[in-house]
């Protein structure tokens, strides 16, 4: 951690990615909350002239307030390292494969941590036959914010038709039945549990749109699975390399117990609105908006 108080600090947001509108909707939340921290901020709309616009800015740090693919995925890390300027977020190596959903399952396999079996495959492949019984889940391998996710509920219902902007190679993923859990990690600790209700399923709507979940802080689950959350996502955070904040994302079906908990992701990048789940969590344990923002600017590094 910086031994001074960085004074000026360039806020990213927006990009190019299908996360866009999420990623200025989080970028200038995270930046009002620098301002009343009493950093100087410059808000960064991120485009092809990003250097250039770095360059004349010469912030102390970059504030990475992108979403998906291109900007949390490595790419924008490995321009800021290559700048040697100090950014907040995990680096190169663990936003790649974190946000690779396929190659966070081998880190997870490899650290024993519970998931579900998937497979890739083409969009052929995919809408010619069903590549596992179902009920399984069709999504991209490298996308947030449930972008283009399909659940094939059941064999009857035949195989999805698949819209034609998805890449043509997709993930197919045994779907995992229960509650929606997630646990953010702050400096190595894992803050707490938030149990997600929704009508129906947590897409992009319920993330994202006024009503559309509730979230119960802490979650009112079992002991021993609330524990296992905490120590998953730590657990998932250090094996992926993470720093900074990052969250873990659980599925688990009450009827299996503890075997019924399953890690879905590991977001390098949660969302970082005041009422997001990452920072509800943070303010749970005490940690006002602006202070976790100002923890994050001095928690910043271009060193990995």
């Amino acid at each position: 951690m910086s031994s001074r108080t960085p004074k000026t600090v360039a806020v990213l947001l927006g990009g190019p990615s299908a996360e866009r509108e999420v990623s200025l909707s989080s970028g200038r939340e995270c930046a009002d909350a620098l301002r009343v921290a009493g950093f100087d901020v410059v808000e960064i709309d991120a485009g092809v002239d990003l250097p250039e616009r770095l360059r004349a800015v010469a912030p102390d740090v970059v504030f990475n307030g992108l979403h998906g693919r291109w900007c949390e995925d490595g790419v924008v890390q490995g321009l800021l390292e290559w700048m040697r300027l100090p950014y907040t977020h995990s680096g190169v190596m663990a936003s790649a494969v974190a946000m690779d959903k396929q190659k966070t399952k081998d880190i997870y396999r490899a650290y024993n941590l519970p998931f579900v079996d998937s497979v890739l495959a083409t969009r052929d492949q995919i809408e010619e036959a069903h590549v596992m019984e179902p009920p399984y889940v069709v999504k991209p391998f490298n996308e947030g914010s449930s972008v283009g996710v399909y659940i094939v509920t059941d064999r009857a219902n035949g195989t999805p038709t698949l819209a034609p902007d998805l890449p043509e190679t997709l993930m197919v993923e045994t779907y995992a039945p229960g509650r929606e859990l997630t646990t953010a990690v702050m400096d190595g600790r894992a803050l707490t549990v938030t149990d997600i209700i929704t009508d129906g399923w947590y897409d992009y709507s319920a993330k994202y749109e006024t009503g559309g979940s509730r979230h119960v802080i802490p979650a009112e689950i079992p002991q021993d699975i609330f524990e296992a959350c905490m120590d998953f996502a730590v657990r998932a955070h250090n094996a992926l390399g993470c720093r900074g904040m990052s969250r873990t994302d659980f599925r688990w079906d009450e009827a299996r117990g503890l075997e019924g908990l399953i890690l879905l992701e590991t977001n390098t990048q949660p969302g970082m609105t005041p009422t997001s789940l990452a920072p509800e969590q943070a303010a749970h344990c005490g940690i006002s908006f602006p202070e976790l923002m100002t923890w994050m600017v001095e928690d910043a590094s271009c060193d990995r």
